[in-house]
């Protein structure tokens, strides 16, 4: 085990700057969490830890033998962590490859989705009903650590596409997959009435909406009925009702 004691180490500024910047996340390959159980987690369902920070090594458990294992100081724990109160470990993550964009029906899409309390949110409970997820270019950064924290390990055990949405629509179009895409219109029908594992379903942002090059390539819309004087659900709750009405 190594032990670091200053805020100028270069795998501390490392893992500062990880939590801050998605182009330096991309560039290095790498992405990183903070917490016991996020470990855990990750332990258990992901395929590589690269270095793990900690100001209690006495609760770290078994690390692959290509991992790093640091000590720091609990005042440096303090200053690395972007949480105000750290758990006392912060680990990174190799970023996973992106494969060939994989479409599917009962597949959930995600257009713009810009919070990553939201996303990691619809994430955790896309995974919760084993439902495949797909961002489109827009959305926040699945990878990021408030994202990450958010899915309560989610990324970790169904890591989500991306692609461009234009990508996207040409893959359903070649598969034959309808798109169902969630819109307050007055065409839109009751998502109860609609198969919606058939589909490949969208969620859109949260204050715009989905795109309006999306919307018109959908083949149908649906609603989430509900009382006339409310006018939107927030973004995650909304995903939730689909995802529970997209379950097998």
């Amino acid at each position: 085990m190594e032990r670091i004691t200053s805020s100028h180490n270069p795998l501390v500024q490392h893992m500062r700057k990880l939590q801050t910047s998605r182009a330096y996340r991309e560039s290095c390959g790498e992405f990183v969490a903070d917490g016991w159980k996020l470990l855990e987690e990750a332990l258990k369902w992901y395929p590589e830890v690269t270095a793990v920070l900690t100001s209690e090594p006495e609760r770290c458990p078994a690390l692959p033998s290509s991992a790093r294992l640091v000590e720091v100081p609990a005042s440096l724990m303090q200053s690395v962590s972007s949480m105000r109160t750290p758990q006392g470990v912060l680990f990174s993550l190799r970023l996973p490859q992106e494969g060939a964009l994989r479409v599917q029906p009962g597949m959930l899409l995600l257009d713009r989705i810009q919070d990553p309390g939201n996303l990691g949110t619809i994430l955790r409970t896309a995974d919760a009903f084993d439902l495949p997820v797909l961002l489109t270019n827009g959305c926040a950064d699945p990878f990021s650590e408030k994202t990450v924290r958010a899915s309560m390990g989610a990324v970790f055990r169904r890591p989500p596409q991306s692609a461009p949405m234009e990508d996207v629509l040409r893959a359903c179009h070649a598969a034959g997959i309808p798109i169902a895409a969630t819109a307050l219109s007055d065409t839109a029908c009751d998502l109860r009435e609609v198969d919606l594992m058939r589909h490949l379903v969208v969620i859109g942002s949260e204050g715009q909406g989905i795109c309006p090059e999306l919307l018109a390539a959908s083949d149908r819309q649906i609603i989430i009925p509900m009382q006339p004087r409310c006018e939107s659900l927030n973004a995650a709750v909304a995903a939730a009702i689909v995802l529970w009405q997209m379950r097998p």
